[in-house]
């Protein structure tokens, strides 16, 4: 069963498997990327810097020689940079085992994206949207492929405004209030995409995990904060640290019992640290209707229509 306690000694063997994690050089897209070359795979390590990855990569090779990893520039902010590395991607490779939609900011200050979106909203959901809809050919041609895509604990206070989805202007948003509506856009995009997926009969899964609460530098923009050192101490014992916090989405990629449209996370006291099992995602995250709305939303902003 999915639910069994699950280590990392039930990885299997991931020799030929062939795996990009986006936001690969740092935090849990770190820890993932090293995970599945020590494993065997080659690893395209996605990344915003190609200096920042390369000297993540120089860091992995160093403890294991036989890790194969591939740097490749991916700027989830800007859709030229998402279509480059598409192509570049097809032009050198003909499966893609594993798309793991990582990369991703939290609470960062009202920004927009090369292409006009907010910048929260662009890169956590619309990014990954646009690149998985760009490799979606590719993903079909592989056998048993998954799209694991990250979420998160602050999808449940995410809420879905399609009149102003994007924060225009700047109206309404905080920081807060646009990342979990980025989560709860990757949960109802990963349920809508496994729809699809099945009603194509297509070899490919779509499954979602979310972290817990990992000490990772996706707080960069509140550590400063006076209330965040207050709480450093207690939030230090509270967590777990990022290679425990990727554990949900590296089993979502590899377990063999794991089944499309699923969730997982951490066991413990909310969520937040633990070993991964398969947890469940809030009644909104399963609309069906905010779901097909975000999907055709996403094709226009995007300007890429899935071809299934």
């Amino acid at each position: 069963m999915a639910t069994q306690k699950w280590t990392t000694a039930q990885i299997p063997a991931l020799t030929g498997k062939t795996i990009v994690v986006t936001g690969g050089n740092s935090g849990l897209g770190y820890e993932c990327v090293k995970t599945f070359a020590q494993k065997g795979a080659e690893v395209i390590m996605a990344s915003r810097s190609i200096k920042n990855g390369k000297e993540a990569k120089a860091k992995i090779i160093a403890g294991d020689p036989s890790c194969k990893i591939v740097v490749m520039e991916l700027d989830l902010m800007d859709l030229t940079s998402i279509k480059n590395f598409a192509t570049a991607f097809k032009n050198h490779y003909s499966q893609l085992d594993v798309l793991m939609n990582n990369a991703g900011i939290m609470t960062t200050p009202y920004n927009k994206t090369k292409d006009g979106f907010e910048s929260q909203i662009g890169t956590n959901h619309l990014g990954h949207f646009a690149l998985t809809g760009l490799l979606l050919k590719i993903l079909k041609l592989t056998p048993n492929s998954r799209i694991v895509t990250t979420s998160s604990m602050a999808h449940k206070q995410g809420t879905m405004d399609f009149s102003n989805l994007l924060f225009d202007k700047g109206k309404g948003y905080t920081p807060i209030k646009s990342y979990s509506r980025s989560k709860l856009a990757n949960l109802l995009f990963t349920y809508e995409l496994q729809r699809r997926l099945n009603a194509h009969n297509i070899n490919t899964i779509a499954v979602a995990a979310h972290p817990g609460v990992a000490q990772t530098n996706l707080a960069r923009h509140i550590d400063g904060k006076w209330w965040f050192k207050l709480m450093l101490p207690l939030l230090k014992v509270m967590t777990h640290d990022s290679a425990h916090g990727a554990l949900p989405q590296i089993r979502a990629a590899v377990d063999h019992n794991v089944k499309g449209g699923e969730y997982y996370g951490p066991n413990g006291l909310y969520e937040m640290t633990g070993i991964p099992v398969l947890v469940k995602s809030n009644k909104a995250s399963h609309s069906l209707i905010d779901a097909i709305k975000l999907w055709e939303k996403s094709e226009e902003l995007v300007g890429i229509t899935y071809n299934f």
